[in-house]
């Protein structure tokens, strides 16, 4: 049987993959027992350990490790990024070809478990380690344990404390009314003094939904809820921020390029937990001189978005034993942590909380001290083709005339056509 790309990308997000993927013989049925010896060739497909340190990180150290412990098991690695990781997974499918293992990202486990590509994992795994609850919930479909946190990557606001005392702010945004106020406050010069938008506009958005009391979708995947008050008055506050001047689309920088808060164009910023590396590289004065400060977004509640990668095992590896061993091997403490300190990503064991990287590194701090306020995007068996809508969906209000409200309005129609067809 033969299916172009667009036509498999299309059958995973539209929800009738199953029936087609399940003709090209990948992801339909369960996984073999991993009860065996871990033995056999596998692959891994991985959208971290990047470059050169982080190819050397996996192979030698953490894979070393694997080989040591399982010496009869082989590990190719397959590198992508995220932004090719749907693709790629999905031509696996379509081919028969799935990886052993797979990394993938937060809110991608239900669309994968529900069209049986990736294998139920024990639940004893999930003790395993001290993982927290809300670390856990998005390795979860139906109830049920399909993958393992590896990293997060936390959504939080970095802000310059120098900024703060020049323009006589003595304390840190408590709800929107103050914070729209303090950017007010600190806009001068040429300087913003709020840069929401140098992160992902759908993560951005999603946080501010959270912060303002706000769900995607309710329990069960199959009802949309951001439709109401809350998702439309977190998009109107964008608006109101760019009307304020306090907040510029156009200015948003790109990932790993000096952001806003490290060149003093902006006082504050919507980033994640890898700032810190990155700013250790680029201005390490800004540390060294305790210029950079952080706090979680809050208005109704306080809200940290929680992304991250997740290790999970393909449901028809010819060797499940071997992949199952790898799947663990990979959420092992010291597997996590050497990914975290080559990120800049926040570790999600308390196993981890007093080790020398997560107390110097005062982002990934902050943010292990607020995981009880962490929510994560997905949460539906439709999420791969809903995500990939909200950007474009939500953009036209924010850079043009379009309401939030018909934005958001918009928004809602395509979710609950994609989850209707599921």
């Amino acid at each position: 049987m033969e299916l172009n790309r667009r036509s498999v990308l299309a059958a995973i997000g539209a929800g009738t993959a199953a029936a087609a993927l399940a003709g090209c013989g990948g992801g339909a049925s369960s996984a073999g027992s991993a009860d065996g010896p871990a033995e056999g060739e596998i692959t891994l497909l991985t959208p971290i350990y990047e470059g050169a340190d982080g190819k050397t990180l996996l192979e030698k150290k953490i894979l070393g490790g694997f080989r040591k412990k399982y010496p009869d098991v082989k590990v190719n690695v397959d590198y992508t990024t995220y932004a090719q990781l749907n693709e790629k997974i999905t031509t696996g499918l379509a081919g028969g070809l799935l990886p052993d293992v797979l990394m993938m990202g937060v809110g991608w486990i239900p669309p994968f478990a529900a069209k049986k590509a990736i294998a139920q994992l024990p639940e004893t795994l999930a003790s395993a380690h001290d993982y927290e609850k809300r670390v856990l919930e998005p390795s979860r479909y139906d109830g049920k344990l399909y993958a393992l946190p590896v990293v997060l990557d936390t959504r939080i606001v970095v802000y310059r404390k120098d900024h703060f005392a020049e323009a006589g702010v003595r304390k840190t945004p408590a709800n929107w009314s103050e914070l729209r106020a303090v950017a007010k406050q600190l806009t001068r010069g040429g300087r913003v003094g709020f840069d929401p938008f140098s992160i992902d506009l759908r993560q951005c958005w999603e946080t501010f939904l959270f912060a303002n009391g706000g769900e995607l979708f309710s329990a069960d995947g199959k009802k949309v809820l951001f439709t109401g008050a809350r998702g439309v008055e977190a998009l109107q506050l964008f608006k109101d921020l760019v009307k304020d001047g306090s907040a510029d689309y156009a200015r948003k920088t790109d990932a790993g390029a000096p952001s806003n808060v490290q060149t003093g164009k902006a006082s504050m910023m919507m980033t994640t937990s890898a700032l810190w590396v990155q700013v250790k590289e680029q201005n390490p004065d800004l540390i060294e001189d305790d210029k950079l400060g952080s706090f979680v977004l809050a208005n109704r509640r306080p809200a940290m978005l929680q992304g991250g990668t997740l290790v999970t095992q393909a449901a028809r590896s010819t060797h499940p034993a071997a992949a199952r061993a790898l799947v663990e091997y990979l959420a092992t403490p010291d597997s996590i942590l050497g990914a975290a300190e080559q990120r800049g990503s926040v570790p999600g064991l308390r196993d981890l909380d007093d080790t020398g990287y997560v107390k110097e590194n005062q982002f990934v701090d902050l943010s292990l001290k607020n995981l009880q306020h962490a929510f994560s995007e997905g949460g539906t068996a439709a999420w791969m083709e809903i995500r990939e809508k909200i950007k474009p969906t939500l953009e036209p209000a924010i850079v043009g005339d379009q309401s939030a409200k018909d934005a958001i309005a918009e928004l809602g129609r395509l979710a609950e056509a994609a989850i209707g067809r599921m």
